[in-house]
């Protein structure tokens, strides 16, 4: 079982599922994303800003465990984003703030729980998670083709309530918690288990629901 304890907010995996190949920057050498980047700003109108006034931070990982220690492991690094990201929310320019997490070696099923279960922690404070997953073909809401990423990530942002609620059409309670999101300094984790079997078992329970 792999056991998460609780830390300023966060919580810790004490594995080492995930090896950490370079620590955050706006410009990361290990992984070639500057393409990628330029090629999808033509479909998101705020992350050539965000590029621009150095708003947009990646932190690469290589995951070297079980299957089971990987997804707590993602998890564990999507919440050091998240919790990165809160405090800067409300300050200029709050809402261009994106913290990207690349996992190197997985496939998608690996990012699957750790989204599932991150969105809904994170969402009722207005972030904003997303998954991608490398040679991943996908088109926008017009039909266009959405350059296919180069490696896996999950990136956390500042949620814009108006437009992200689209993308949460599938979980009606999540998307009516995004609508009216205040962070108001909360534990998202209060009452969440500490372990993350118990914790995808919480989030199986989240998925009946819906």
């Amino acid at each position: 079982m792999v056991t998460l304890a609780h830390s300023g907010g966060a919580l810790r995996t004490g594995t080492g599922a995930l090896r950490l190949v370079e620590s955050r920057t706006t410009d990361p050498e290990t992984v070639n994303v500057t393409d990628y980047v330029a090629a999808v700003a033509a479909h998101c109108p705020w992350l050539a800003p965000s590029v621009e006034r150095g708003s947009t931070g990646w932190t690469v990982y290589e995951a070297v465990g079980g299957a089971e220690c990987v997804e707590a492991g993602v998890f564990h690094a999507c919440v050091q984003a998240a919790e990165w990201v809160r405090p800067l929310a409300n300050r200029p320019p709050g809402a261009l703030v994106c913290e990207n997490v690349v996992v190197l070696g997985v496939g998608q099923e690996a990012l699957d729980w750790p989204h599932w279960v991150l969105k809904h922690l994170y969402g009722p404070v207005g972030l904003m998670f997303g998954k991608f997953s490398a040679g991943e073909e996908r088109t926008d809401r017009y039909g266009r083709r959405i350059p296919a990423p180069p490696v896996s990530f999950l990136p956390v942002r500042v949620a814009v309530r108006s437009r992200d609620a689209r993308f949460l059409r599938r979980t009606p309670d999540l998307c009516a918690a995004m609508a009216v999101a205040v962070d108001d300094g909360r534990d998202v984790f209060e009452g969440v288990p500490r372990a993350w079997k118990e914790i995808k078992q919480w989030a199986h329970h989240l998925l009946a629901g819906q």
